[in-house]
């Protein structure tokens, strides 16, 4: 009797988790249930690899109907599982719960799901892979729901590489079933709702992932319903939205399906974006002036000259300066189309005009562009209409702006060559050390460093270095220590009779200057200087 007691007792304690289990996952607290999934494997490793096969296994297999987090965690401890069960020869076990989970409508357990079976799969032989593995791929490929589907495609690349060619031929049919496979999805009500939604956050989000919804759904779906959608997001009442729509303009038009490109932008979009260019909000008018340019390559020269050029002059002249620089930084995109000769003609008033502008990164933009405008438009054009602006801008007074005309005077030079450079700028930059305003001799220094590249050594011998001399006595220290720095910039291009006879006698000089920098200055200036003034 007391035998018999005693086995009696020794089955209910091993009963004991499984009970615990059962109690913990009927629990109505989903912390409770949550907690029992984790603890899976201590209660695998109570039972023992048999009966966790026998009996764990099998049910949470048929009895597991929850939450999404609590499928979850059982979906991720599942993964994790092969040694619990007895090893790679019983992996097999785990493919039945994994399965299950593979075809639950929440997207994150299904994924889970079949990360766990990769790993799982990876740990059967190539034999057991073929037995248990494919057969439950081949089963999620037919299943009825994309659920199952969904899940099948993501174990075609662990099963394939191992088994037999026969098997290889029937996946090869599988992958190609599902790629002809017609979904019946319900994404275009959906994405109609989102561009009317009530939030205008949602409609928002809607714009700033369009084009990515433009390239997966393809051209035709493209044509019947993203260009109703976009127009209403082109005109939607929050500026936001709008603004994010216009930035997409350019992008979406560019990935329109090519034969009926031109019509459907010149019908269906132009007309929005000519209101935009006057829409009431300045963010909404700078995020079209920033990719406007780019429809003028897809549209062509004709229709460039004719629709687009009124929107860039509009946009080259709005109130709001942001608006401004960012439609005068995308410039290079319609020179190619049109010429220069037509964006002279057509825009480049208002682009002088902005040379000026109050604000200084417009100035900045303006300058930036200048080298590529001198170019096409050549010397005597140069002279007449923008030479000037070139030399204000070294007057500026902001630093930017003066530092920026002196590289655009050196790709100007390079541009015209040193004849040009020698006749019409150059007795211009150097009369700038008369100014009383130290800023402006400084930045003749600074047009001499730029230029010092690209003139050669004979105008530095007979122009640059008598400007230099006397710009060694100013009574200003950063100019005199700046002297010393141009020195040094020039005497690459001077030989040793012109560094004995100029050079040097002004830096000796320097380095008995009173102030601290201009003497550390002309020092490291010696010590630069090549051949035999090293020594000194």
């Amino acid at each position: 009797m007391a035998a018999s007691t005693s086995g009696d007792k020794a089955a209910d304690d091993s009963l004991y988790p499984i009970a615990v289990l059962i109690d913990e996952l009927k629990n109505e607290d989903i912390q409770l249930r949550l907690n029992s999934i984790k603890k899976l494997s201590t209660i695998a490793l109570a039972l023992g690899e048999e009966r966790t096969r026998t009996e764990l296994i099998p049910f949470l297999t048929e009895t597991i109907y929850d939450e999404d987090e609590v499928l979850l965690a059982l979906a991720e401890q599942l993964g994790n599982f092969t040694a619990l069960v007895g090893g790679p020869d019983f992996a097999m076990y785990l493919i039945p719960p994994l399965e299950s989970l593979a075809t639950v409508e929440e997207t994150v357990v299904r994924d889970k799901a079949v990360e766990s079976l990769r790993i799982v799969a990876a740990h059967h032989s190539a034999q057991d892979l073929e037995v248990h593995v494919v057969p439950t791929l081949q089963r999620l490929v037919s299943g009825d729901w994309f659920t199952s589907r969904t899940s099948a495609c993501g174990l075609f690349s662990v099963c394939y590489p191992r088994v037999s060619a026969a098997l290889k031929a029937e996946l090869h049919n599988n992958f190609r079933q599902l790629c002809q496979h017609k979904t019946p999805m319900n994404v275009m009500p959906t994405l109609r709702q989102c561009v009317n939604d009530s939030s205008w956050r949602v409609r928002y989000m809607v714009a700033e992932k369009f084009t990515d919804l433009q390239k997966a759904v393809g051209p035709e779906i493209t044509k019947t319903d993203l260009v109703p959608a976009f127009q209403y997001l082109l005109k939607d009442t929050e500026a936001e939205v709008r603004a994010s729509a216009a930035t997409k303009v350019t992008d979406f038009c560019s990935n329109l399906d090519k034969g009926s490109q031109e019509q459907i932008i010149m019908t269906s979009i132009l007309p929005y974006v000519k209101e935009l260019v006057a829409d009431p909000n300045q963010h909404v008018k700078s995020a079209l002036a920033s990719v406007i340019m780019g429809l003028s390559p897809i549209l062509g020269r004709n229709n460039t000259i004719e629709h687009l050029l009124q929107l860039f002059l509009l946009q080259l002249k709005d109130e709001w300066p942001e608006v401004r620089l960012n439609i005068i930084s995308t410039l290079d995109c319609i020179n190619d189309v049109i010429g220069i000769q037509q964006l002279s003609q057509s825009l480049l008033p208002a682009i002088v005009e902005l040379a000026e502008d109050s604000k200084w990164r417009v100035r900045l933009a303006i300058i930036e562009y200048m080298p590529l405008l001198a170019g096409q438009l050549g010397q005597e054009y140069f002279n007449q209409k923008l030479r000037d602006l070139c030399f204000n801008w070294l007057n500026d007074h902001v630093y930017a702006i003066r530092e920026a005309a002196t590289l655009n005077m050196k790709k100007i030079v390079q541009t015209f060559g040193t004849q040009w450079a020698e006749t019409n700028i150059i007795n211009q930059i150097l009369v700038m050390y008369k100014n009383s305003n130290y800023l402006h001799r400084m930045t003749c220094l600074f047009c001499i460093n730029a230029l010092a590249d690209v003139v050669g050594a004979d105008i530095i011998k007979r122009l640059f270095l008598p400007t230099i001399k006397v710009l060694s006595t100013d009574p200003v220290a950063n100019v005199r220590f700046n002297v010393a720095k141009t020195l040094q910039k020039l005497s690459p291009f001077l030989d040793q009779a012109a560094i004995d006879e100029h050079v040097k006698p002004i830096l000796e000089k320097l380095n008995t200057d009173t102030d601290v920098d201009v003497k550390y200055f002309a020092s490291e200036a010696m010590v630069g200087i090549a051949g035999e003034f090293v020594k000194l």
